[in-house]
């Protein structure tokens, strides 16, 4: 039976209602900016479903009346084990952006991250975000820069910051190339009739003004998107070490994640400069197409530090049972991105909301299911190699 693709976010069960529910409310480059991936996308895909490969093995006879999904990451109590990872211009997806998904993430009780690409000054949402939050930085070849955003930071009272060091240079990101959405922005005529095919989003985004980044608005000299699209990009640094990732742990001097880790051994190190967390992640398949799902990699991340610091799976969550076989395969939290966006796009704050209690709802029900009651407690136990996954090995 093929059910009706849902109209109104009242009709969206699942993350991926909710995916179809955006693609139709938003011009098509802004859709596949979000959707999209690099090359041929392999990563992206794997991510999900790499989640296939391990199933769960249910213990019977639990009373699973009640269960406990708080946790702590980066030193913040939260409600349950899936924090908001930063995600560049919120606003292209919604006229609320970041306001929206910093508010739902509070009343949530989980970790808000704001990028400093965001359309929303990192103090604009200090200002309205009534839950923990986190900055994401790069390291940018102009140090200043970084230095600067990390004492804006810590005078805005954020509780900890996030150094991503998958991107010394941008991925291959096809889906934007074609419609014009890549660096610098050059829509094609196809992509400009989209527009004007969803005028809703286009008014809406008219009355809020015009789009920026403002965290690097002051280092441009410019207020004008494209400018300060090209400005990030010619800031990556190919010559970022581990070096400069210590500088900045020793700036900062509170908790403190570096995303982008896919390997053991780099895992160690950022142990041994001081971290607190590690995100497992690949960029959302975003960057290098072709790289391991991470999912796939979390074992020997987890292995490798034990409990010296959180381990946080980022990428590839489309399902509470996702979150589940991560904390099962050495996870302490998960992190979203597209899900939430997805919400944002179907519906401002209400839909990042939906999106939140769509995945919290499904944990919820997958622990009662396998006989969990606390996330605290899940391990390997409850979770096996597939059978076509061992066949083939």
């Amino acid at each position: 039976m093929r059910f009706r693709q849902p109209r109104r976010l009242e009709e969206c069960h699942s993350i991926l209602d909710l995916r179809s529910l955006a693609r139709r409310r938003l011009p098509s480059p802004i859709y596949h900016y979000l959707d999209g991936a690099a090359e041929t996308e392999w990563t992206a895909r794997r991510n999900t479903a790499a989640f296939d490969d391990h199933d769960l093995i249910p213990r019977c006879l639990v009373d699973v009346t009640n269960v406990a999904t708080s946790t702590s990451v980066l030193g913040q109590e939260l409600q349950w084990p899936v924090i908001c990872s930063a995600t560049g211009g919120s606003r292209f997806f919604h006229p609320e952006g970041e306001v929206a998904v910093a508010r739902a993430a509070g009343a949530a009780g989980t970790l808000y991250g704001l990028s400093i690409t965001a359309t929303r000054s990192l103090e604009d949402i200090a200002a309205v975000a009534q839950g923990p939050k986190f900055l994401q930085l790069y390291v940018f070849k102009d140090r200043s820069l970084t230095e600067d955003l990390i004492e804006r930071a810590k005078q805005s009272g954020y509780k900890a910051l996030c150094l991503t060091v998958d991107t010394p240079v941008t991925g291959k990101r096809e889906r934007d190339l074609r419609t014009g959405w890549g660096v610098p922005i050059r829509p094609s005529a196809r992509s400009l009739a989209s527009f004007a095919g969803h005028p809703s989003w286009f008014w809406r985004q008219l009355r809020k003004g015009s789009l920026s980044m403002p965290n690097v608005a002051d280092q441009t000299g410019d207020h004008n998107l494209v400018a300060q699209t090209r400005f990030i990009a010619e800031q990556l640094d190919t010559s970022v070490t581990w070096q400069d990732a210590r500088r900045m742990v020793e700036l900062w001097g509170g908790p403190f994640a570096i995303k982008g880790i896919m390997a053991g051994d780099d895992a160690r190190r950022a142990v041994d400069i001081g971290v607190s967390a590690v995100i497992v992640s690949n960029h959302g398949g975003r960057q290098l197409d072709g790289a391991a799902a991470s999912f796939d990699a979390l074992p020997d991340i987890a292995q490798a530090v034990g409990n010296q610091v959180d381990v946080i799976l980022d990428g590839g969550i489309r399902r509470g049972v996702h979150v589940l076989k991560a904390l099962a395969r050495g996870a302490k939290a998960c992190s979203i991105g597209r899900p939430y966006l997805y919400g944002l796009a179907a519906g401002g704050e209400a839909g990042v909301t939906k999106a939140f209690q769509i995945l919290r709802s499904e944990l919820v029900r997958a622990m009662q299911l396998s006989g969990c009651t606390d996330v605290k407690a899940v391990d390997a136990n409850i979770l096996r190699p597939s059978k076509q996954l061992r066949d083939a090995l």
